[in-house]
């Protein structure tokens, strides 16, 4: 999170720091991040024209800023504990390279680097004081463990770095001031500015640049990309991603959404993973958002051409639900391990597991006693929250093509939203109040609840007597749902609610906006904005305090940390605060 790059011919200066020490216990530190714990993320505008973050590691802390100077990047690193702390004081390290075998070359002057690329000559120039900038006459602290050209400085007073022209500091604070003050400008100074600025800060710290594709994308967070190789866009998390860039960065919302619909497979579907080295799932795709998010995109910006670009894709796929995932007539989830190219190390493909993974809830109490087909391929389970969520898709998708002029497919759509719409109402249990799954091999209604049994709402396939007798008798009731934090992924009195591990009983942003978005079909608008509110607090909770956006949260304590399998700066985590949003949007029409 510290290495700044000019795209996208990849000339990189990476920011380091080493520890040293009088004995023993010198370290470069030359990778950070959120979920090392090194990293307390502060804002980062849409296009990258102001940034700011703090590091903390072996005791030290410093601030690092960042800031466009017209076409020239700026640097400061301002250390932020108090002098003598250590009785050698670390330094502040300033590599800079090509990335992705671009071609090149960095070449270390008297007291600067001059760089030759793709465009042109540029020089980077350290304010470091002449007597204290790392030379060959004047090493460091030790040997720094740096290969290639880097400028380096003890990092006893805030130390800056300039391209193009040589700059003092007082000048680089200047730059950084006007451009911090852009950036608190955009993010507005009413009741939505901590949403806009915590949603703009973690979609501008994760977004990326492949260089394989020649784009910007948002993976889920960056330590996720590390893992996969490079990156990794996950279906329904990338298109949540386009959501939450709606709000103020149109082109990187187009982007996310495009991007996944680009990974398409040979058997139409968007898959569950796409990953760097051209490698996605070809057994199994992830829940049905695409056309929502398309739409409510277009829905905000007005640009029909963004409708044409995805709806080809998104109709390929919608048609692929109806015929791969349909069993007795109503959807569940599948894996088709027979499908090419077969990955040797996915050892869930074309298993029960890589059904229960398509659904994106993969360990859901609600799928424990399923049943996997393995000539159909799919779990024998008619899925409430699936079909609800096909259904949504099928009539945004209806709208879309309406639209485009697209009258047939439109009906098409319709014809096909209009069946399931029917199935789906068969699993209505008057008895409980709410939608059930049903086990399908028993043919007994499956009575554990989680939230996706509220998405017939999402629909709109619940009457409104129904959707009534859902939120009073489930939704707002404490030993479900209901709580301090809200709301859980299986029931409050569910056995597995204390296990509090993954979909076990977390709380998860996609889940909470997806019930809000029913919220808003029906006429309770007191519940819905308790829900807002109590979504945005669970999410200021760990904001504020830690700059953290998790990818999910305990439902006892309303803490993300409390597990290693919750990411800190998971994208999604995001809706939770973006529902607020939303919500105070609603008040100001």
């Amino acid at each position: 999170m510290t290495a700044h790059v000019l795209l996208p011919e990849g000339l990189a200066v990476h920011v380091e720091f080493k520890h040293n020490a009088t004995v023993f216990g010198d370290e470069l530190l030359s990778r950070t991040s959120v979920g090392q714990g090194t990293v307390f993320p502060g804002p980062h505008a849409w296009d990258g024209s102001y940034t700011q973050l703090k590091v903390t590691w072996r005791g030290h802390e410093w601030r690092v800023e960042s800031a466009h100077g017209g076409s020239d990047l700026v640097l400061l690193v301002t250390p932020l504990e108090a002098p003598g702390k250590f009785a050698l004081a670390p330094t502040v390290v300033f590599g800079v390279d090509f990335l992705w075998d671009r071609l090149g070359t960095a070449q270390r002057e008297a007291d600067f680097v001059e760089t030759h690329g793709s465009s042109g000559t540029i020089r980077i120039y350290c304010t470091c004081a002449a007597e204290r900038v790392v030379t060959a006459a004047h090493p460091a602290r030790g040997q720094l463990p740096v290969s290639g050209a880097y400028l380096a400085a003890d990092l006893t007073q805030p130390v800056g770095l300039s391209t193009g022209s040589r700059r003092s500091v007082a000048a680089i604070s200047s730059i950084l001031e006007r451009q911090r003050a852009a950036y608190q400008k955009s993010t507005g100074d009413g009741s939505a500015s901590a949403t806009v600025d915590a949603i703009e800060t973690t979609l501008g710290w994760d977004t990326i640049y492949d260089p394989d594709h020649k784009r910007v994308i948002s993976p889920v967070s960056r330590d996720w990309s590390t893992y996969w190789g490079g990156y990794v866009l996950f279906d329904w998390d990338t298109f949540f991603g386009a959501t939450l860039a709606g709000i103020g960065d149109r082109d990187l919302a187009y982007a996310n959404a495009i991007e996944i619909l680009h990974e398409e497979t040979a058997e139409g579907f968007v898959p569950n993973y796409a990953r760097a080295g051209e490698w996605k799932s070809s057994d199994r795709s992830e829940p049905p958002v695409g056309a929502i998010t398309i739409l409510g995109l277009y829905r905000r910006y007005h640009d029909r051409w963004f409708l044409q670009e995805a709806f080809d894709p998104l109709l390929r796929w919608n048609r692929w639900w109806a015929k791969h995932r349909d069993f007795q007539g109503y959807l569940t989830w599948g894996s088709d391990g027979e499908n090419l190219p077969v990955d040797p190390e996915d050892g869930w493909s074309g298993k029960r597991i890589g059904a229960i993974l398509e659904s994106g809830l993969d360990n859901s109490p609600m799928y424990d006693s399923s049943t996997y087909n393995q000539q159909a391929h799919v779990l024998e389970y008619a899925d409430v929250g699936l079909m609800s969520m096909y259904i949504a898709d099928c009539d945004a998708l209806a709208e879309i093509a309406t639209v485009l002029g697209k009258t047939a497919k439109a009906g098409e759509l319709k014809e096909r939203g209009g069946r399931y719409r029917a199935k789906l109402a068969t699993l209505w249990n008057d008895e409980t109040g709410i939608f059930l799954n049903k086990d399908l091999h028993t043919g007994q209604f499956v009575t554990r609840l989680s939230p996706t049994n509220f998405y017939p709402m999402l629909a709109q396939a619940a009457t409104p007597e129904q959707a009534k007798t859902m939120v009073e008798k489930h939704l707002i009731n404490q030993n479900e749902f209901w709580g301090e934090w809200i709301i859980p992924s299986i029931a409050r009195n569910d056995p597995a609610f204390p296990d509090q591990n993954y979909w076990r009983g977390r709380i998860w942003g996609p889940m909470n906006y997806l019930v809000y978005l029913g919220l808003e079909n029906y006429d309770d608008a007191d519940v819905r904005q308790r829900f807002a509110q109590k979504s945005y607090e669970l999410f200021l909770k760990e904001w504020r305090d830690k700059g953290h956006v998790h990818e999910n949260y305990n439902a006892i304590a309303g803490t993300g940390d409390d597990v290693t399998n919750s990411d800190r700066f998971y994208h999604w985590g995001a809706l939770l605060g973006y529902i607020e949003y939303l919500e105070q949007m609603r008040s100001t029409k």
